[in-house]
């Protein structure tokens, strides 16, 4: 994947679901979720020229497909991870994990088995809760972003010692703006007729920092394109010339795309192996980089189908014992590779012996969307599903039978997988996963009694 750096030219406007009348801004100062990146790029291929040369796929989802299946859907390829702020061009931060509650890298935020399950309302499969090693207070000392450095300091549990620039919240790295607009008619296009007579809307806008960008790692390996130089990749092609306008989030603004040279991707690697044991058990955690959506899954015995809550639960952790599900090995489906032969590779692989134990998840975010109305194949457009999504920073802690059991789980989760960190091999969302969704680094972790002793 290409490393990309995005330098916006004005305020940028990223409104999430909520309106825009009266008092109400749009909230449209936040921090970009992934999918609107993504959708970022996959205009700018369309307006790039490069649909001729491009791969063509079957338009519609989940098997469902149109008339006569025809291909022209184009990019499909398109995979992407980010945007994550970046200062001078060089250091890139990460959410804060949520069990950092204070200014150094020591998790305050520990599972705790020494309370009475039978009066608890822990949820099913969890066995622990997490206590906090600090006194009571009502506000965290811990800011909101982490840089790479201290990322891989705190999972690696090297050095709780937090440098003063290793650490961000928002407000450090872009401001937000205030505006008065008045609506236009979407029918005319013009203000002042319609339903917009007599309407204004106020809004918020984000503008970044000096010597502050946005990085976003990016990649299309296409099949059927091909360029001396680039290759098969889209997005290389894209940015060949060093810099290219990219429009990102609503009204049309615009950001300077650069690519990086880099032989590895500049996210925090996670830990492999040497996990802390306790009772037989290897103490294995795993953090959120990335939003991820598990979405309910209804039971359908005819189709072998058990059902699962979804939620903050992972799809591939069984909601009754907590077992992971995941297969150790290559579980990524190989070029041309038909999808029944995958599928039977897959389910021939070994399992992970391991068990959820514990969590720390924030609230939900909301990922809503738009699309656009298609009279080719009856699609009316308008408001998408929304989606509840678990925050960047959500913590998941397991319990693997053995230290090789527990280093499966960790190449399991991990993004980079078994690789040196030059790709992203895991997805652990099931749903928006290409779109940057469910990028996680593991870690390990100790109970609350022995890090209090």
């Amino acid at each position: 994947m290409n490393t990309i750096l995005l330098q916006p030219t004005d305020v940028l406007f990223f409104r999430d679901g909520r309106p825009m009348t009266g008092a109400l801004a749009g909230h449209g100062a936040a921090w970009p979720l992934p999918n609107t990146i993504n959708s970022a790029f996959h205009a700018a291929l369309h307006r790039s020229g490069f649909a001729e040369k491009a791969h063509s796929h079957r338009r519609g989802a989940r098997g469902s497909y149109a008339g006569d299946a025809q291909r022209d859907r184009k990019f499909g390829s398109l995979v992407t991870a980010g945007p994550f702020p970046v200062k001078d061009k060089k250091t890139w931060f990460f959410p804060r994990p949520h069990d950092l509650q204070d200014a150094t890298l020591k998790p305050a935020l520990l599972p705790v088995d020494a309370f009475d399950h039978a009066r608890s309302s822990l949820p099913k499969p969890l066995k622990y809760a997490a206590a906090n090693l600090l006194p009571p207070n009502k506000e965290s000392g811990a800011k909101a972003w982490l840089s790479k450095e201290a990322c891989e300091r705190y999972l690696n549990g090297s050095d709780s010692t937090l440098k003063a620039d290793e650490s961000m919240n928002d407000e450090e790295f872009f401001d937000t703006e205030h505006s008065i607009g008045i609506a236009i008619d979407s029918e005319t296009g013009t203000a002042g007729q319609g339903d917009a007579t007599g309407k204004l809307y106020s809004a918020h806008y984000l503008r970044l920092r000096e010597k502050w960008q946005l990085g976003v790692c990016a990649g299309a390996e296409d099949k059927d394109f091909a360029l001396p130089q680039q290759g098969n990749d889209l997005v290389k092609a894209l940015l060949t010339d060093g810099h290219r306008q990219i429009i990102i989030g609503g009204q049309q603004r615009i950001c300077s795309a650069s690519r990086v040279d880099s032989s590895a991707l500049p996210l925090p690697r996670g830990k492999t192996d040497r996990f802390h044991e306790r009772n037989g058990k290897f103490l294995v955690k795993w953090i959120l980089l990335t939003p991820a959506v598990w979405p309910e899954i209804k039971a359908d015995a005819t189709r072998t189908i058990n059902g699962h809550p979804g939620g903050w639960l992972p799809n591939w952790i069984n909601s009754q014992t907590g077992e992971v599900l995941l297969k150790a090995g290559d579980t990524v489906r190989r070029d041309r590779e038909n999808r029944d032969v995958w599928r039977q590779r897959v389910r021939q692989q070994e399992n992970v012996f391991a068990k959820l134990v514990a969590a720390i998840v924030p609230k939900p975010l909301v990922i809503t969307g738009w699309a656009l109305p298609d009279e080719s194949i009856g699609e009316l457009g308008g408001a998408q599903s929304s989606h509840l999504a678990v925050p960047a920073g959500a913590v998941y802690y397991f319990e693997a039978d053995s230290a090789s059991e527990a280093k499966k789980l960790a190449n399991a989760l991990n993004w980079h997988g078994v690789t040196d960190g030059t790709e992203i091999k895991n997805r652990r969302s099931a749903l928006l996963g290409e779109k940057g969704f469910g990028l996680g680094v593991c870690g390990t972790w100790e109970f609350f009694q022995e890090a209090k002793a």
